[in-house]
């Protein structure tokens, strides 16, 4: 059987083999032919990596003959039998320059032998160990607004059927605090006054023309009176028409409805279903009015608190200037909202001055995960690991915001964590595009090819072509190195790899020609990186 072993026509595939996902696989066939395996004879067959270091075995596959003992597979005398099975090992870095052989031990009886090993393939293709670590960490937004727009309310009650102001409406607190406001503001520049809008309603047991008429009385009062609190304050109004706003709404019908509804009338939902079978409102109105008489509360409690001008005080708030937020950000960051010291942060590219600022942040709001996290960040950016992961830990404690989750992830994922970083994407997944990326160079690593892929989406970087070469698209890959920006070394080496696998040579040998002139230890490839083994002898590097 030995002596006619190249009959088995065995090979490996594929040829060379490539780690995935940390493991170099292969499937091994060929074909027993017809009155070659004899009926008592049994066959071991192991391929093996060998290298400079040792050696690493794949797992043995056992066949017998038709008349051997065993539980093999067995291998039919007459007529032969295909053979074909697949195994796998742990990568190790020396498996690159190694050479894969099928080792094959015969027994018959008492007899065994041992036959000389049969090359079948060539050391293991490390392409997918040049990914990039450019994972992305995410910086927490802040939500500043230089102007915000505000306004400052207050209600004036009326009496029934009346639109004088009373003066003891003018000393309730939601309206002293209104006309306290108006003072502050003069000679304020922080503020800008925009309008008063005073909409006013009437109580819906009026007749419905005398309400209409009444409801506009009472607006064109209240704001007579506000006007007043800003002559007295000598603030002045443009167009005084159209900042103080009348906005007469009638009888207030809806109000009625609501404070019913909320009152402890024992058959209150009984009186609206009767008063809104009305459809002559005058009727309504009627009822309504004799309901006040036989019902103390709707007299006393909640007509009276129809009668009214709601007040609106609309202005903007005006905040610091660009250059104010960052004086105050190093002179006295303690008077900064944490918007605007979030804020500060961006105005500027110095690192250091952003990491000192973002941690003003985190001492001065200590349950705000932002300032932490962004502390972080920047950590990250000065590749500073370790101080990262803590900010990021201590960010999640405050808020488990998908944000530090998707930045958690990062850490373990360059940790060496695969497992633990997808747990923190998936807790991540609304924290935005970043995630998928980050996720789909776990995925990458672990040989999902496909769905890292999908997950990096138009990202045209030096991974997503990565991944589309692993994954046999060589086109594809090509197509977003051309759009991906990137000049390294290491991204001309991959076009190299992309060349070699369109079977162009003109672009394995420039490409390689410049990925040397920016990196020498690209050299070494020559006889060695077996994506080039079609070009070996026509390299000059």
């Amino acid at each position: 059987m030995e002596k006619y072993v190249d009959e088995l026509g065995a090979k490996a595939e594929p040829d060379p083999l490539i780690v995935r996902g940390d493991s170099v696989e292969l499937t091994v066939s060929g074909t027993f032919p017809a009155k070659y395996f004899h009926k008592k004879v049994v066959a071991e067959a192991t391929p093996v990596l060998t290298y400079s270091s040792g050696e690493k075995a794949f797992k043995m596959k056992g066949y017998q003959g038709e008349s051997a003992a065993g539980n093999y597979e067995v291998i039919p005398y007459e007529k032969g039998k295909s053979f074909n099975y697949t195994s796998k090992v742990a990568y190790e870095p020396a498996m690159a320059e190694s050479n894969l052989e099928l080792r094959i031990q015969g027994t018959k009886g008492s007899k065994s032998s041992t036959f000389d090993p049969l090359p079948i393939g060539r050391g293991v293709i490390t392409t997918p160990y040049l990914l990039k670590s450019d994972d992305k960490a995410i910086m927490a937004k802040d939500n500043f607004k230089r102007i915000l727009s505000l306004e400052k309310n207050a209600v004036i009650n009326f009496d029934y059927n009346s639109s004088n102001v009373k003066a003891n409406e003018l000393k309730d607190t939601d309206v002293k605090d209104l006309y306290a406001f108006i003072a502050s503001t003069k000679g304020n520049d922080g503020i800008s006054m925009k309008g008063v809008d005073a909409e006013s309603y009437c109580s819906p047991e009026g007749e419905i023309s005398l309400n209409e008429n009444l409801a506009q009385e009472r607006s064109e009062k209240t704001n007579a009176a506000i006007a007043a609190e800003f002559k007295k304050n000598k603030i002045a109004t443009q167009n005084a028409d159209a900042f103080f706003k009348n906005t007469p709404k009638g009888e207030d019908w809806a109000g009625f409805k609501e404070k019913m509804e909320k009152s402890n009338i024992q058959d209150k939902n009984l009186i609206l279903r009767v008063l809104e079978m009305y459809t002559d409102l005058n009727k309504r109105e009627q009822e309504i009015k004799n309901l006040a008489a036989t019902y103390k509360e709707i007299q006393e409690e909640i007509l009276p608190q129809l009668r009214r001008s709601q007040i609106s005080l609309n202005y903007d708030l005006v905040g610091y200037s660009d250059d104010e937020i960052q004086q105050l950000s190093s002179s006295n960051p303690a008077i900064l909202t944490v918007e605007e010291i979030l804020y500060a942060a961006t105005l500027t590219e110095d690192l250091n001055e952003k990491l000192r600022i973002y941690n003003e942040a985190a001492k001065n709001f200590p349950n705000d995960y932002r300032g932490i996290n962004n502390a972080g960040y920047i950590y990250m950016l000065q590749n500073k690991t370790n101080e990262a992961e803590a900010q990021f830990n201590k960010a999640f404690e405050v808020k488990a915001d998908p944000i530090v989750a998707n930045n958690l992830g990062v850490i373990a994922r360059l940790k060496g964590d695969r497992e633990k970083a997808l747990d923190y994407f998936a807790d991540a997944s609304a924290a935005g595009a970043e995630v998928k990326y980050n996720k789909g160079l776990v995925q990458i690593q672990n040989g999902d090819y496909a769905s890292a892929i999908s997950g990096m989406g138009t990202n045209n970087s030096f991974n997503l072509a990565l991944a589309k070469v692993l994954n046999g698209d060589a086109s594809g890959a090509k197509t977003v190195m051309s759009n991906s920006g990137d000049d390294s070394a290491t991204a001309d080496y991959l076009r190299a790899i992309i060349a070699a696998r369109l079977s162009d040579a003109s672009g394995v040998s420039s490409n390689l020609s410049s990925a040397v002139s920016k990196d020498g230890s690209s050299k070494r490839i020559k006889g060695l990186d077996l994506e080039f083994r079609n070009y070996w002898e026509s390299l000059n590097l």
